[in-house]
């Protein structure tokens, strides 16, 4: 028995395993964090622009020498 939990204890194959888990995980929640704030900004930009096309004067851009 002795023998046996002293192979695991030796045995590092899992290791990588793991590690391999762990860096997955962490890019996974760089990309979905980049894309929250991504998100929250071009929102607020289509919204800018939306507001900006509702309220200018479209005849003053049509004929500008007016």
């Amino acid at each position: 028995m002795i023998k046996i939990a002293q192979k695991f204890i030796i045995d590092e194959e899992g290791a990588v395993t793991v590690d391999w888990v762990v860096l997955t995980a962490a890019i996974i929640f760089i990309a979905i964090s980049a894309f929250t704030v991504i998100k929250g900004g071009s929102d607020g930009m289509a919204d800018d622009a939306g507001v900006f096309l509702t309220e200018i004067d479209h005849d003053a851009l049509r004929n500008p020498n007016r």
